[in-house]
């Protein structure tokens, strides 16, 4: 495997073109994979952040302030651009969707299940310190880390959905999709992105049934995205490449030796089944 950030970059672009109450769309019949409106966002943005820190040994904060206020118009959120703007940012207690769709390089990099919610809640903390916030991250990562092992779609129902977000364990896709709205919270985020990857049947029809929710667009896909990709194994070439195109260099290169590292690392395709 490869491109295992882009899993989150191109859920991303792919949701970018139905954010805001006037592109937000329920029919999955609408959903292109992309629209002349899609773009990398902040969720982009603080994916790659996180993994750049993982790489380089760099500091978590510092680094996410640096590279957000090095594409500040990628679509932050309110709280999120106050931080950015002090010289000396400090956590908020947030537990915003926004830890959801940074962590997933933990998921990858990590070799057990301690370091996967060790290096999680890392990505988290610099401004997600709620504990919310928190368990949005290790949720999930975990969820990447226990499918890039072999783990099936029950058990992340069972050991990921039900232990971390109860209200949603019960539920199927057709149970909320009518009634969902826009909701920017972790809990209100989280569940419904995990679902959204155990009904799906490939990769872009997880993104397709994320965006088509009519919440939050490109973080639901960002943050089921890499679980699919997890899973699935496979996304497609041209989604990959046109979502490169669109990327900086900088993230380019993040992208590459990320890679690098995981196959370094272990064996991305398998370390062990635990279905």
């Amino acid at each position: 495997m490869k491109n295992l950030l882009m899993s989150a970059a191109v859920g991303d672009i792919a949701g970018s073109a139905y954010e805001g109450r006037a592109h937000r769309t329920k029919d999955y019949n609408k959903v292109k994979m992309f629209s002349s409106r899609a773009h990398f966002t902040d969720d982009t943005v603080c994916t790659f952040a996180c993994a750049e820190a993982f790489l380089d040994g760099l500091d978590m904060s510092a680094n996410l302030w640096k590279c957000s206020n090095e594409h500040r118009h990628a679509g932050f959120g309110h709280r999120y651009k106050e931080w950015m703007a002090c010289h000396n940012p400090q956590p908020y207690g947030s537990f915003g969707n926004g830890s959801a769709m940074r962590c997933s390089s933990a998921g990858w990099l990590a070799k057990t299940e301690e370091e996967c919610v060790k290096m999680a809640t890392e990505t988290a903390l610099p401004t997600h310190n709620h504990p919310e916030g928190i368990k949005g991250a290790v949720a999930t990562a975990l969820s990447v880390f226990y499918l890039k092992n072999g783990c099936d779609k029950e058990f992340i129902r069972s050991a990921v959905l039900e232990k971390y977000y109860p209200q949603w364990a019960k539920q199927k896709y057709g149970d909320f999709h009518d009634e969902y709205t826009f909701n920017s919270t972790c809990p209100g985020s989280v569940g419904p992105a995990i679902i959204c990857f155990l009904e799906s049947k490939d990769y872009v029809d997880c993104l397709r049934l994320a965006i088509s929710l009519g919440g939050d667009a490109d973080t639901l896909a960002a943050i089921s995205g890499p679980m699919a990709y997890a899973h699935y194994k496979e996304m497609p070439d041209s989604l990959v490449y046109k979502a490169l195109k669109t990327l900086p260099d900088w993230m380019v290169s993040v992208n590459e030796r990320f890679d690098k590292l995981c196959a370094d690392k272990f064996d991305t395709n398998m370390m062990f089944n635990a279905k």
